[in-house]
């Protein structure tokens, strides 16, 4: 895992003013004010100027959506090349090395817990400071150190969630490595969540006994194959059932958009209300998916362009996205085995301004658009 010391080279500084050029010339693509730069800009700038939630005694230690969020600002830092940005958002790690901030740490065997060190592995890609890799790799590693008889982390819920949360920190892992063990756990996870999960209409349920199209739980699982597809070698043994999965998936989901661009809280039900996180993480899946050649453009870029500019016009003066599912469990958890109550339960869930359940996936798909 020792990587060369990193220096500043003619080359990145190339690579900059490209990027710069590169952003500009795609401002002239979208109606005034929706361009990805210009909007995530205004995201990133929003989460960049918060703080932690322990900070005002919501949590204890940094929780997901904070990770989520902040590896999408990260992103938009880098392919817009804005250093300021980025500057800030690296320096807001420095706490965690001291010994106040390690007791915000997650330390959880958990899904939400150790998708942290996805975070600290950005930093080490963006940086090559060892220290973030050292401080980063050992989430991934902890992940896998008592799998179960069939080689999954222990982790495994088969909720939806889980595969963004572990294709995300596994992926990273192999980025910032090159060791392909972290890659064959992401998919074996995901082609065992697929086969568990996905219906013969190409959409997942939340969870086996919670057999609803959750919005945002479709769209956890359409985001983590999306992240795991993008480094999966095309001759890995998992990578045509995985692209089966995303491509059935998508092309479903396709009859399902509202006429508005976004989707609803419970995807394939009518009379749901139309959900801004879930449409997120649907169309980052799509504006990936189109660019990397895995969906079809003529079919699924008009799609993916009308689901971003209905994103940007929930975005309030702020760079607060409107309509968030707030923080949802599995019908089965949170009221039993009743399908009616659960479904009621979906249905009823509340309404948030400005989550970042809802600003990550916005940051995503700015990113993806960028690329």
């Amino acid at each position: 895992m020792n990587k060369p010391p990193y220096h500043r080279s003619l080359g990145s500084v190339l690579c900059t003013l490209l990027l710069a050029v590169s952003a500009a010339s795609a401002e002239e693509k979208w109606p005034a004010g929706t361009s990805p730069a210009q909007v995530g800009k205004r995201v990133a700038e929003n989460y960049s100027a918060r703080k932690f939630q322990y900070e005002n005694g919501r949590d204890k230690t940094v929780i997901y959506p904070e990770v989520i969020t902040w590896y999408g600002a990260l992103e938009i830092a880098k392919l817009t090349g804005d250093k300021d940005l980025q500057q800030r958002l690296i320096r807001r790690f420095d706490r965690f090395f001291t010994p106040e901030g390690a007791g915000r740490i997650p330390k959880r065997l958990h899904v939400d817990d150790h998708v942290f060190g996805a975070l600290p592995l950005e930093l080490y890609l963006l940086t090559k400071d060892e220290k973030y890799l050292t401080f980063g790799i050992r989430f991934a590693d902890e992940q896998w150190e008592k799998p179960t008889p069939d080689g999954l982390t222990n982790e495994a819920r088969y909720w939806v969630d889980d595969i963004y949360m572990i294709s995300l920190l596994q992926a990273q892992a192999y980025r910032a490595t090159g060791d392909k063990k972290y890659l064959d756990r992401a998919a074996l996870l995901v082609a065992t969540y697929l086969d568990k999960l996905q219906q013969p209409n190409g959409l997942v349920f939340h969870a086996e006994d919670s057999p609803f199209v959750w919005g945002r739980g479709c769209g956890w699982f359409a985001a983590g194959m999306t992240e795991l597809l993008g480094e999966l070698p095309k001759n890995h043994p998992k990578y045509a059932r995985i692209l089966e999965g995303y491509q059935k998936m998508m092309a479903s989901l396709l009859k399902y958009q509202g006429e508005n661009g976004l989707w609803r809280q419970l995807v394939d039900k009518p009379d749901a209300w139309a959900e801004t996180s879930g449409t997120g993480m649907f169309a980052f899946a799509m504006v990936a998916g189109v660019k990397r050649g895995w969906l079809d453009e003529k079919n699924f870029g008009p799609a993916a362009r009308k689901a971003w500019l209905a994103l940007v016009s929930e975005l309030d003066a702020g760079g607060n996205l409107k309509n968030v599912c707030i923080m949802t469990s599995k019908g089965m958890k949170a009221v039993g085995p009743d399908l009616e109550k659960q479904l009621g339960f979906y249905l009823a869930r509340g309404r948030a301004t400005g989550d970042l359940h809802g600003q990550a996936p916005i940051l995503w798909t700015a990113a993806a658009l960028l690329r």
